[in-house]
């Protein structure tokens, strides 16, 4: 065959490939378009390629995620009585939204950042928001604009979007019906869970509001609180910017940090005009049950002013290297109330880094001892074994954490590590690999990595590695290594690709 008929010939099966590409798409889409779910809240038909047990499944996978790595992180914050207060409050508005038969739980997440989210299964306020708030009402008016999101399923509206669109990248290869299509995409991770808390439009946001302000008052709460509620969450997301030593000023800080909240005198008007679009509303009590939420959210407001005032600006110093300086306000904040794990496990990590192990030792074992669940003392026992070089030690202290926080970049990496150091390859790659990820310019993960997939006989994924490693950081000492190994490997990789 000449080059003429080869040219050809390959540009006949380009543009078959092409047309079976539009095919292929065409018939996914039009399977998809088959599947019209009812909106719980409008009652219409719309495109939903997202199943409510899906919602649910990708809800409990993001959980333990978004409680210990959303901004502010801190897992959950330890009350019973104020939890059972609040929850009680939760399944009561629960109970009048558009899908009580959801199955919801309840958390207050142990940060200072004012927010709060909710997701299909769970519904979320941070301790910073929960002390800011002045009574029943207004709690209940932010968790149910929070769970009016749940309730019109803007979630899975983003993810069934976002499918459709990844449908459109793997048509070529793929010949599935719009369900099995959506089974695979969000099992492999094209959608995933993360998709969760995406930021939701204007129009989402206007009918969380609504949502929020109708809940208030199927229950008896004076609806004119979500207006107070929009008011006191202006006033505290300023406390907060000030606590952190930011100016209330700069622009686009809280709009990334509570990007699902847009508060502005623009949206008092809209909320105001929509409170009055209502019915004449029974009014049960003041309609604020103010005086029982400042009882019960009273212990959380004092501990939420030691965090503000100590913890986090220790945490702060301790970012900037201050360590002394850390030391002393972790020491205030003890002394204020010393049944916080949080501020036992900050002091172990400070005597990490001044290699005062002992300290460490112990500092991580009274947070353990005050909550069996405090995820990053479990990290901070790893690191401490995996530093004194007892690896084997260290690897069950990491495992436990991971189980609490599976996405905890830091101690996937300090696992991968351990396991490198053992020369268990094939047990590090994977970990070295998430970590990697998500910090793809650290400057020798993507070498090690590289040695990890040589020595476990991917070299495929030894020379990618490599030479990613020479892109990042190539005058290192694993630079160098790297970019020794991807010239040794490269014949051996074409040679397969070929």
């Amino acid at each position: 065959m000449n080059t003429a008929e080869s040219k050809k010939n390959q540009e006949a099966f380009n543009t078959m490939k092409i047309r079976i590409a539009e095919i292929a798409l065409l018939c996914v889409i039009c399977l998809a378009l088959a599947q019209c779910a009812v909106n719980p809240v409008t009652g219409q038909k719309e495109l939903m390629l997202v199943s409510e047990d899906q919602e649910i499944e990708m809800g409990r996978e993001f959980y333990p995620n978004g409680l210990w790595g959303d901004i502010g992180g801190g897992g959950e914050y330890k009350d019973e009585r104020l939890k059972s207060y609040l929850k009680d409050v939760v399944m009561r508005i629960h109970s009048v939204s558009h899908r009580p038969s959801l199955p919801v739980d309840f958390a207050v997440q142990n940060s200072s950042v004012p927010n709060a989210w909710a997701i299909p299964g769970y519904v979320v306020i941070t301790r910073g928001l929960l002390a800011g708030l002045d009574n029943e009402a207004e709690f209940a008016f932010v968790l149910g604009h929070e769970m009016g999101h749940v309730a019109a399923r803007h979630s899975a509206q983003h993810m069934t979007y976002s499918v459709l669109q990844q449908i459109g990248l793997g048509a070529a290869g793929l010949a599935l019906s719009g369900t099995e299509y959506a089974d695979l995409a969000l099992g492999v991770g094209a959608v995933g869970s993360s998709l969760l808390l995406l930021k939701y439009s204007r129009d989402d946001e206007l009918e969380a509001d609504r949502l929020g302000i109708e809940y208030l008052a199927r229950l008896g709460y004076d609806p004119d609180n979500a207006v107070s509620a929009h008011r006191n969450l202006e006033k505290i997301s300023g406390e907060y910017l000030r606590s952190a030593g930011k100016n209330p000023v700069e622009k686009g800080f809280m709009e990334d940090l509570l990007s699902t909240h847009p508060r502005t005198s623009v949206r008092i008007e809209e909320l105001q005009q929509m409170t009055a679009l209502l019915q004449p509303v029974r009014v049960i009590g003041d309609g604020t049950s103010r005086t029982r939420y400042q009882e019960m959210s009273g212990p959380v407001r004092k501990i939420n002013r030691i965090y503000l005032d100590y913890y986090d600006k220790a945490v702060r110093e301790y970012q900037q290297g201050n360590l002394s300086e850390a030391e002393s306000l972790l020491t205030r904040a003890l002394g204020a109330d010393s049944r916080q794990p949080g501020f036992h496990a900050m002091n172990g990590f400070i005597m990490l880094k001044k290699k005062d192990y002992t300290n460490a030792q112990k500092f991580f074992d009274a947070a353990l001892a005050i909550d069996k669940e405090y995820e990053p003392a479990y990290r901070g026992l790893g690191t401490l074994r995996y530093l004194r070089e007892d690896y084997s030690g260290g690897i069950e202290y990491l495992k436990q954490g991971l189980s609490l926080y599976p996405q905890d970049l830091n101690a996937h990496y300090v696992l991968g590590m351990s396991y490198y150091k053992m020369k268990r390859y094939k047990e590090a790659a994977p970990h070295l690999k998430t970590f990697a990820e998500g910090t793809p310019k650290h400057p020798e993960i993507h070498g090690i990595l590289g040695i990890c997939f040589e020595n476990s006989g991917d070299i495929s994924s030894a020379y990618s590695e490599y030479a990613m490693q020479v892109k990042v950081a190539p005058d290192n000492e694993i630079g160098r290594h790297a970019a020794s190994r991807a010239k040794a490997l490269k014949p051996a990789v074409e040679k397969k690709n070929r």
